[in-house]
């Protein structure tokens, strides 16, 4: 699981150990990642295989605010192993890709379901037609059936070009032959690109050099049309929210976790905050962001956000113990963050070996009424995550 931000989805990263693959040392001198580096658009949209990791992370929901049909998540991640070498050929494990998803269903009360699945791939950093990851023009990562990409329609005078992300998901089958997990997911840009921390260059701990690049697109136009086990059609409309990150460093040795949250606002902003924990609890490293709807962006520091944890949920499955309630305390108020359903852990230990918490939530006032919604996503409550050889 970096605005100036946390290093969110770098633990999944501890699967190449079960993978047999060993992972990077911490990076002193990071390769493509630095300061003042300007990001250029649609290339920076692709993938950068110089670095060490990178991901792409499209979460949202389907319905109305007060009333949210389902939830959805896909994400991507490369990882630069460091193996093979000067090897040739399209089977040098030079680049591992894998991807997780997820739906959660919430139209029937007391029989909502969250349904997740993966995918784990090697890649040379060549053209393949099994997987790959664009490098040198726009988004496009892709393992399989499994694909996330982004395209722009035609130019209209006097307007700039529609921006619209697209995901194909095809699960594994179901008892009668059909996915258990299948979704076509289209998602248009309706607000600028929101570079986080100093102008997309992204803090992720006490140390400079625990950096990334980090995009976000909020408050997306979603619409989805998929299948979740047999006869279980799901089709809707609403909100998504992208992240786009890249680095070559490691978090903090001293983390062994972090909660954070990225959450589309009613009224057009976006609020993102996390907090990396160390192994007391207590707070490592803090930030996030608040970005107005027209335009007016708040970074905060790391000593102005907290996290302060309410009700907790027993995974049955792990016995990993999340908090699904919380206070978010920041510069720009206080908020409830509440789970919509408690059982939305992500079990990758058959493929990845991960384990995390990541499910739709709503964002309340210090009044209590709901003002968004979005992800929580919870990494280190099962286990320390081991991310160094």
């Amino acid at each position: 699981m970096t605005i100036s931000n946390v290093p969110r989805r770098q633990w999944l990263f501890s699967a190449l150990l079960t993978a047999g693959v060993t992972p990077w040392a911490r990076a002193t001198e990071p390769q493509g990642v630095r300061r003042g580096r300007t990001l250029t658009f649609p290339r920076d949209h692709g993938a950068h295989p110089e670095t060490n990791i990178e991901w792409w992370y499209l979460t949202g929901f389907l319905g109305d605010w007060d009333r949210p049909q389902a939830g959805f998540q896909v994400t991507f991640f490369r990882h630069r192993t460091g193996k093979a070498g000067d090897v040739g050929g399209r089977f040098a494990g030079r680049q591992l890709l894998f991807a997780h998803a997820a739906l959660t269903d919430l139209r029937t009360p007391g029989a909502a379901r969250h349904v997740h699945d993966e995918r784990l791939v090697r890649w040379s950093g060549q053209s393949p037609s099994a997987a790959g990851a664009a490098a040198l023009h726009d988004g496009d990562v892709h393992i399989g059936p499994w694909r996330l990409h982004r395209s722009e329609g035609p130019p209209v005078p006097g307007q700039e070009r529609e921006s619209r992300w697209q995901a194909r998901i095809q699960g594994r089958a179901g008892s009668r032959g059909e996915p258990l997990l299948q979704f076509h997911l289209t998602a248009k840009r309706t607000q600028p690109l929101l570079l986080q921390g100093d102008a997309g260059f992204s803090r992720k701990g006490p140390e400079e050099v625990q950096a990334s690049h980090y995009v976000t697109e909020p408050q997306l136009d979603v619409s989805l049309d998929g299948r979740l086990g047999e006869g279980g059609v799901l089709q809707g409309s609403g909100r998504g929210w992208l992240d786009h990150e890249w680095s070559d460093a490691l978090m903090h040795p001293e983390a062994v976790g972090w909660d954070w949250i990225g959450m589309n606002l009613r009224d057009g902003a976006a609020l993102t905050a996390f907090v990396l924990r160390r192994a007391d609890g207590q707070a490592l490293w803090a930030g996030g962001s608040h970005r107005t709807a027209a335009g007016a962006l708040r970074v905060f520091g790391p000593q102005e956000v907290r996290f302060e944890p309410g009700r907790r949920w027993r995974s049955p499955a792990t016995a990993a113990d999340y908090p699904v309630a919380w206070k978010v305390v920041t510069p720009v108020g206080d908020f409830g963050v509440a789970a919509l359903l408690d059982a939305q852990e992500v079990d990758g230990r058959r493929s990845t070996g991960t384990v995390y918490w990541e499910g739709l939530s709503a964002l309340t006032d210090a009044q209590g009424r709901r003002v968004g919604l979005g992800y929580l996503e919870m990494t280190g409550y099962g286990q320390r995550l081991r991310l160094g050889a």
